[in-house]
């Protein structure tokens, strides 16, 4: 059957390619809320969940064919699970997928040789959590865990939630495939409620609302797009990219929506899950929207903001009031790109108000105790972000000149302060991500690039910069600027074990931006 027919015709006419996003119209599909999960019953004390990994059809537009994808439980997004800070909870990972991958694998990434094609594990991002849960790369497991990786530890993961409220989000990290995975689709979200926020006032139930924004692109099938080499060609076919952007975005698994609001304020907790694209969110005609949380919980105080940047598994939770916008249609926009990717969806206000509108933007939100003293630091590290080429003359990309299998060398100790100095010696930026713990950002600080490529040393060629307004909250992303030394200050307080730190762009990751980080226990005197 040829491509010619799996097009579809929509109410103006025109054939609707999905391989090409100027034949898609936008704003037809009303915005999907996922599902939350439920737990299956009580273990221990403690609710327990199992979630399925499952290959899928879905629909990413209403007038494309159906597209296979993976999802959590059949879905895309997966299930959002909800708990309530400080509960204890059990999950059972399963995965039920196919044994041949549904994208292209690179066989000369780690463990990718095969078998089995199809391995997966669940990362909790974001969440203070015992290594054995928190899905260390190599801790995957084939269907029916018939096969698992050298970390593979159990099946039943234990997540104690034991941190601030927070938007938090789950996906893959297999080792070598966690690009080709995540853009299968094995994303979701994990929120943290905080007892806290009851008192706050703030748009709660139908006006709390998470938002996954996924770039993607489609062949005209309308199946999903994934190159299988580099540009010019590397001689290792499939190859691994150096980065990956999609045409078309999708926002909880549908491409360009629209969401009908009423006017009144909502609560929108929103999550950059793309392999590698970078987004700036601004509201039609740079309207304002208030920021009450970051990665790790809520700032101290609202900001006012007209422009959000948000790098890959950055999350931002904001406050749009809609109450003078009725009868209005506003775009969120993207203000990165200035084509088709310039736009991500839509707010049509016109819906009529559903009793009194209580939500609040408070003065205050929390009060943030914990300070950390960058003079106090226990340990300070530098650690260069740079690349090199492979014998096939593609770039690997690397973290302190080291690969994923080299041994450890970040090892901080339960206690301790640490400031951690990315060197960004590339020509672009990187976000960073280091499990287990949040951060502070400190400052970014530009230096001579030329000297510390001559012989290591940093000479600063500029003042500090502070953070920027919207992320001086609590973080477990930052991005880490070309050119400058971005400084974030952390407190290891407890869960020794394996864990590790990368770049959160997925292609970077898989090949070689990953280290290995050994969090041990202080030595008795």
């Amino acid at each position: 059957m040829g491509s010619e027919k799996m097009y579809t015709k929509h109410k103006i006419g025109k054939k609707v390619d999905p391989s090409n996003p100027d034949t898609v119209p936008k704003f037809v599909d009303e915005l999907p809320i996922p599902s939350v999960a439920k737990p299956r019953e009580v273990v221990k004390g403690s609710p327990y969940y199992e979630i399925a990994m499952k290959q899928i059809q879905h629909q990413y537009h209403s007038f494309f064919p159906l597209t296979t994808v993976w999802g959590y439980d059949g879905l895309q997004p997966g299930p959002t699970i909800k708990v309530r800070k400080n509960e204890k909870i059990y999950v059972r990972w399963k995965n039920k997928l196919p044994r041949k991958h549904l994208l292209p694998i690179d066989r000369t990434l780690h463990e990718s040789a095969g078998p089995p094609d199809v391995r997966t594990v669940v990362h909790l991002h974001g969440a203070n959590v015992a290594w054995e849960s928190d899905g260390h790369p190599e801790a995957w497991f084939s269907r029916d865990f018939a096969e698992t990786g050298s970390t593979f530890k159990r099946q039943v993961y234990e997540y104690t939630n034991r941190q601030m409220g927070a938007t938090l989000w789950y996906h893959d990290h297999a080792i070598g495939i966690t690009r080709l995975n995540v853009y299968a689709g094995l994303a979701g979200f994990y929120l943290i409620e905080d007892p806290v926020e009851k008192h706050l006032k703030l748009p709660r139930g139908d006006y709390d609302i998470p938002l996954m924004i996924q770039d993607r692109s489609f062949r005209s099938d309308g199946s999903l797009q994934y190159p299988e080499n580099t540009t010019p060609p590397a001689p290792v076919n499939p190859s691994v990219q150096p980065f990956f952007a999609g045409n078309t975005i999708a926002v909880n698994g549908k491409i360009w929506p629209k969401l009908t609001v009423e006017p009144r304020k909502y609560r929108f907790r929103i999550l950059n899950a793309s392999n590698t694209t970078a987004y700036t969110l601004r509201l039609g005609d740079e309207r304002v929207f208030y920021q009450i949380a970051t990665d790790g919980g809520l700032m101290e105080r609202p900001v006012e903001l007209t422009d959000l940047p948000l790098e890959p598994a950055e999350r931002s939770e904001l406050i749009i009031d809609f109450s003078k916008h009725k009868g209005k249609k506003m775009i969120l926009q993207n203000t990165n790109d200035d084509g088709n990717m310039g736009v991500i969806m839509r707010f049509d206000v016109l819906l009529p108000l559903k009793g009194m509108d209580s939500g609040e933007i408070p003065r205050k939100l929390i009060s943030d105790e914990e300070i950390l003293d960058e003079k106090q630091a226990d340990k300070t590290r530098l650690l260069k972000l740079d690349a090199i080429e492979d014998e096939y003359k593609r770039p690997v990309l690397l973290l302190d000149d080291r690969m994923w299998h080299d041994p450890v060398t970040e090892k901080p100790v339960i206690g301790d302060t640490e400031v951690w100095k990315f060197v960004n010696v590339t020509n672009f930026a990187h976000p960073m991500h280091v499990h287990l713990i949040q951060f502070k950002i400190l400052h970014r600080t530009p230096f001579d690039l030329e000297r510390f490529n001559q012989d290591g040393h940093i000479q600063y060629t500029g003042p500090p910069i502070k953070p920027e307004i919207h992320e001086r909250g609590w973080k477990d992303t930052v991005k880490a600027e070309p050119g400058m030394v971005t400084s974030v200050i952390m407190k290891f307080t407890e869960n020794p074990g394996e864990y590790v730190w990368h770049c959160h762009i997925l292609e970077h990751e898989d090949y070689d931006m990953m280290r290995p980080m050994r969090v041990v226990e202080k030595e008795k005197s």
